[in-house]
């Protein structure tokens, strides 16, 4: 299908996923209450706008902004907070979404688990599973991710090896419980260094939007997001390509990995960017501006 704005769909996919994909149910005609949890993929990190709250905006802002176009009636709400594991997520924000009554959820969370130092992903499987079936069982439409296969370094290998093993149980479970799956394994425009932030782990601003229409397009819903042509990705020589290997691994990587060792999470003290719900309709900014002033 076309967006408003007459682009082709805004991802094509590995044949062999493409081929197994079913087509989606659309959202019910009736009005549509999208609340989003999960980390800091949902939350937004990487698109920053300081006027909306946390200093982030997002493809989940992105989609209910759209969302309303469609509906003015649409109800938005984003628990999502970066840097939390899966239990964190099941504890803190999942009993609260259902809460809020959804028509259609969002759940992302696993990600900053594959990347412990030490997990045991059976065990992760098997809570992610029941985190679905129990949004599932809620009567909302669920809508799941792979996550991304980052092709970081020939260091964090293993890394990768567990991404694999996330993604192919997301998938089943999706089938399993009729959940909508965006398969952001098989985004071939994510090998673009532009839709990445300098850690490699967030997307970009580019990267949200990217992600937005792919949301939007899973859900059968027209949209007028405007997606850039990144241009050709540079050719580095070794000597060039092993200097910003290193200063990934020594300004990111190595970082990151102590902060997990230490327990040591960024964002502690940040709260949930819309932790109730909002018509986007009204003007996002607008009711970000209103609820820092604590005129909402």
């Amino acid at each position: 299908m076309r967006g408003q704005n007459g682009c082709a769909p805004p991802y094509d996919v590995h044949a062999v996923f493409a081929a197994r994909t079913p087509r989606p149910r659309t959202l019910s005609p009736v009005t549509t209450r999208f609340v989003a949890i999960g980390d800091s993929f949902t939350e937004g990190v990487g698109d920053w706008d300081e006027r909306y709250p946390n200093g982030v905006r997002g493809w989940a802002d992105r989609v209910a902004n759209q969302l309303a176009k469609t509906d003015p009636g649409t109800e938005y709400a984003n628990l999502a907070l970066r840097s939390r594991v899966l239990d964190d997520v099941v504890e803190h924000q999942l009993d609260a979404a259902l809460a809020l009554d959804p028509t259609l959820v969002s759940f992302f969370a696993g990600g900053n688990d594959i990347l412990q130092v030490r997990i045991d992903m059976a065990d992760v499987l098997a809570r992610y599973e029941a985190a679905v079936a129990k949004l599932a069982a809620s009567g909302a439409r669920v809508l799941l991710f792979t996550s991304y296969d980052l092709r970081l370094s020939p260091l964090p290998e293993p890394l990768r090896l567990r991404n694999n093993q996330f993604n192919r149980r997301v998938r089943q479970v999706a089938q399993e419980h009729g959940a909508l799956l965006v398969d952001h394994w098989a985004m071939r425009a994510y090998t673009h260094p532009r839709m990445w932030e300098p850690d490699r782990l967030h997307m970009s601003r580019h990267g949200h939007r990217f992600l937005a229409a792919a949301v939007l397009q899973t859900l059968q819903v027209d949209h007028t997001i405007t997606l850039r042509d990144l241009g050709d990705v540079p050719a580095l020589g070794w000597r060039d390509r092993l200097a910003e290997e290193w200063d990934w691994w020594d300004g990111w990587v190595r970082p990151m990995l102590g902060r997990r060792w230490r327990r040591q999470p960024i964002g502690g003290h940040l709260t949930a960017r819309w932790p109730e719900p909002i018509r986007p309709a009204e003007g996002m900014k607008r009711l970000a501006r209103a609820s820092s002033l604590g005129t909402t």
